[in-house]
């Protein structure tokens, strides 16, 4: 086997994942592009078989193991993609797979997960609680351990990514990788480095689990006293220790993103592109605007889209409610006959449409000085917000911000 993390071993890997993986080819962003003043591309790996890049690393790694090695079985942890990753590969290669999760993983993931022939262990809060369960299990039954990304060979198939990127896009100026526990963005910067210098990686995370963030300020990996954020694909306490060295020397910058900004990215790529990427995915979409506007050719990787309905719902809702698209106003009114429409009406004038109303009586003991309306409003944006509450006002109301309920 060639050595890893060299020109040469992501040739070799890049002709390896070939035989599973689909083909995802750039997609230009005109929306992005305008609103960020670089050419923004993406790398839709959520098109990818099993809904991630995941299966690239797991899939070259597995093609590497002895027929003792796989003979044994397999086990893993992950929070899901990896999970798939390695329960499809193993199937394919005719290998037992034992797949750990934590209890929090998403329902859709554990599914796909044992569709694809694993057999599924939900164990642990997060990422490492599992990861130690598996590498117990590993010892007790004798199978062998893919980790999903602290292992070089496993970091080469993910960087086949960046191959296909500069293939496509050769004149790539920046690649925006997301960062859990960091093979990913391994493989991409490696790659990226050795094949042009010139080239910008900048690695992504969420700020409720930046593990890489205090690996660079420390010098040395470091385990976070716990993982917050929606991006579960990315919540890992500590980056890995092979694969830091090269994050290391290869990234030129690490930036965090607030769950708030994977909220609106989720929205804007549905409206935009019409397409479903999970909230780690979204990491690169969100770092868009925190890069300098120099027209630059930047390919942001949307690393997955393995999504349940539920989460998805939650986050389109929040979503709508960050961007002002859904609002709730209470106001106070005489209990008569007529004021209801008076209200309505003020509403209606402006193209404000009514989705959901709460008349309480009781707000006041004297009813027929104040009654609570609370209105659930649907809206284009935060200005005409403004002006269906500016049209209250007029109307003789006071309208109040409400907490949004839907």
């Amino acid at each position: 086997m060639t050595d890893m993390l060299t020109l040469d071993a992501f040739e070799e890997a890049s002709a390896k994942v070939k035989e599973v993986t689909q083909k995802t080819e750039l997609v230009e962003s005109p929306y992005f592009s305008q609103a960020t003043g670089n050419r923004v591309f993406f790398k839709p790996e959520n098109m990818q078989r099993t809904g991630a890049y995941k299966v690239r690393g797991a899939y070259y790694k597995i093609s590497t193991l002895t027929p003792e090695e796989l003979d044994r079985g397999l086990i893993t942890a992950s929070a899901g993609n990896h999970a798939q990753g390695v329960a499809y590969a193993a199937t394919r290669a005719g290998a037992k797979s034992v797949v750990v999760m934590p209890t929090t993983t998403p329902l859709i993931k554990v599914e796909r997960t044992k569709q694809y022939g694993a057999e599924v262990v939900l164990h642990g809060d997060v990422y490492d609680e599992a990861c130690d369960h598996a590498l117990k299990l590993a010892e007790e039954h004798g199978y062998t351990f893919i980790h999903p990304f602290n292992d070089p060979v496993v970091a080469t198939g993910q960087g086949t990514i960046a191959m296909e990127i500069v293939q496509e896009l050769p004149l790539v100026d920046t690649i925006l990788v997301p960062v859990g526990g960091g093979g990913l963005a391994c493989g991409v910067s490696t790659f990226a480095k050795l094949y042009n210098p010139k080239i910008r990686v900048i690695g992504v995370e969420p700020e409720g689990a930046a593990s890489l963030t205090a690996a660079l300020e420390a010098s040395r990996p470091v385990k976070l006293p716990s993982a917050n954020t929606i991006a579960d694909g990315t919540a890992v306490l500590e980056v890995g220790d092979e694969v830091f060295p090269y994050l290391e020397q290869n990234l030129d910058e690490v930036i965090t993103v607030p769950d708030e900004e994977l909220i609106v990215a989720f929205l804007d790529m549905v409206e935009n592109h019409k397409m479903i990427v999970e909230n780690s995915g979204l990491l690169t979409v969100a770092a868009l605007k925190h890069l300098p506007a120099a027209n630059k050719r930047v390919v942001s990787i949307l690393s997955g889209g393995n999504m349940d309905v539920i989460t998805m719902s939650s986050v389109v809702q929040h979503g709508l409610i960050q961007r002002d698209r859904i609002f709730t106003v209470s106001v106070l009114l005489p209990d008569r006959p007529g004021m209801l429409v008076k209200v309505a009406s003020a509403i209606a004038e402006q193209n404000g449409n009514v989705i959901k109303l709460e008349h309480n009586q009781f707000v006041s003991t004297n009813r027929n000085a104040a009654v609570e309306l609370r209105v659930t409003i649907e809206a284009y944006g935060t200005e005409h917000k403004q002006q269906i509450i500016d049209a209250l006002r007029a109307a003789g109301f006071e309208p109040h911000a409400s907490q949004t309920m839907l």
